[in-house]
Parts: structure tokens; C-alpha cells; sequence
């Protein structure tokens, strides 16, 4: 699904400009970029599609519970995409949002915390160990996105997103600034502290962020819930701590090493 031209362009339609980074978490983003288009000229807005993808959380996360977990898993790669629905849409319309912005990594951070706590019950986690699972997620997001935001700015100009969120942006004509204020606070309080962990940790950087970018992109929702998916197909969905303690923890050592030479 990703395509090489002549330019090497990232395949999500600009986002990195010329960047030779390949987003592997952006596979979906074609397919989301379809169902945007339909959407474009209709009364649904961004954020409706942000419920949505919460309410798919909650689904996958019953699901679990029910423990029907191949089908859960695969409602968690279909919620990919449909993640990507709300980013595409504010694109198409020439309307990126602030409030879109704070509340769509609320809602991934819910939908995380019980997708989670599902898994949790069904493999009989203790509270410790989710708990860790949780926060290991978390940075793995963080730092996939911190060199996602960097490489966007170098890329694109996109200002959307910041490295830094300790300054509540000015609001978009079309949003008002007193949301934007609230998510804002919201977002310092419950994650800012990781960007913040993340920005120190991490180094100047390749030239063009390329190879962290790519690499750091294998920690990301898209290609994180394809690996969970083949977990659960094998009946090995109980290696989940593995995969994430082990296979993308040595990512991201990976990463944070590259950043620095």
C-alpha cells in the first residue's frame, strides 16, 4: 500500500513534504482518505468522527471482555483507520483545529486505558503490570510523535502540532478560543509530561528525521495493531507484554540512540 515515485514521497499525501521517511502507521491513511472525501460536503463534523473512533474503542474493548478476541483485534485495526478519518477530514476542508487536535489524543488515551484493562481481565494482568503496560504505550506513542510532529514542521510547515504544547496556542477562526484553553489544560495535565520526558531524552536528530521517523513509525496505532491482530490469529495474544516490553522497547532504544549521531 505504500507507493515509491520518483520523489520518494511519504505516502500520506504531503504530510512530511519531500521527507524520505515512510510512515509504516500510515498504511490506513489512503482508505481514510477515501471515506473523508465522501464526508467533505456533509454535516458531519471532525469531532463526531472522533466520537465515533472512541465508541469503536469501547466496542473493541467489550469485545475483549467477551473474549472474542480476534474479532476485538481486528475492530482495533479497523479503528485505525478510522482514526485517521478526523486528520484527513480537517485537511481536506482546510481546517485544522486545536480542540481536534487535544481531544482526538484524549480519546486515543481512553480508548487505550480500556483496551487495555480488557486485555487485562481476559490474560489475568495484575495491576502492576497493566499499569506499566499502559505508560510503555504511552511513551511509545509519545516518541513516535514527537518525531512525527519535528518532521512535519521540517517537512511541510505544518504547526498544527507541537513539540513543546506548554503554550496554549491561539484558537483557529473557526473554533472558539475558551475550548481551546480547556483541552489545552486538560492536555498539560495528563500528557504533556510525556512530550516533555520525550523532548529530553531524545537528540538533535538526522538531518531529515527520516530514519527516526521510519523507524519510530513502527510504534505507532497503524502497524501496533496489525502486530496484535497476528498475535491474536495465532492464539499467542498472551506475548502482548513481550511485544511491547521487548520488540518496541528495543525500537525505541533504537531511535533515541540514532537521534544523537
Amino acid at each position: 500500500m505504500i507507493l515509491f515515485t520518483k520523489r520518494r514521497e511519504n505516502m500520506a499525501t504531503g504530510k512530511y513534504g519531500d521527507s524520505r521517511a515512510i510512515d509504516v502507521s500510515d498504511w490506513g491513511r489512503p482508505i481514510a482518505r477515501f471515506f473523508a472525501k465522501r464526508l467533505e460536503n456533509t454535516p458531519v463534523s471532525v469531532l463526531m468522527v472522533t466520537h465515533f473512533h472512541l465508541f469503536i474503542s469501547i466496542f473493541c474493548a467489550w469485545l475483549i471482555l467477551e473474549e472474542m478476541i480476534v474479532e476485538g483485534c481486528i475492530v482495533l485495526v479497523i479503528k485505525g483507520v478510522i482514526d485517521a478519518i478526523d486528520g484527513e477530514l480537517a485537511r481536506i476542508r482546510k481546517r485544522p483545529s486545536h480542540v481536534g487536535r487535544y481531544w482526538d489524543t484524549v480519546a486515543d488515551t481512553i480508548g487505550l486505558i480500556l483496551v487495555m484493562y480488557a486485555f487485562s481481565q481476559f490474560l489475568n494482568w495484575n495491576y502492576l503490570l497493566t499499569s506499566s503496560l499502559i505508560l510503555s504505550v504511552l511513551f511509545q506513542y509519545s516518541l513516535f510523535n514527537h518525531f512525527s510532529v519535528r518532521a512535519r514542521i521540517l517537512g511541510s510547515g505544518d504547526t498544527t502540532s507541537r513539540v513543546n504544547e506548554k503554550i496554549c496556542p491561539t484558537a483557529q477562526p473557526w473554533e472558539k478560543q475558551k475550548h481551546v484553553d480547556f483541552f489545552h489544560k486538560i492536555y498539560l495535565i495528563g500528557f504533556s509530561w510525556q512530550d516533555q520526558i520525550v523532548d529530553f531524552i531524545v537528540g538533535k536528530g538526522s538531518k531529515d528525521l527520516s530514519f527516526e521517523l521510519t523507524v519510530s513509525s513502527l510504534l505507532g496505532y497503524g502497524f501496533q495493531s496489525i502486530l496484535i491482530l497476528i498475535l491474536a490469529l495465532n492464539s499467542e495474544i498472551e506475548l502482548l507484554p513481550e511485544l511491547i516490553f521487548g520488540f518496541n522497547g528495543g525500537l525505541m532504544f533504537l531511535t533515541i540512540v540514532r537521534s544523537y549521531f
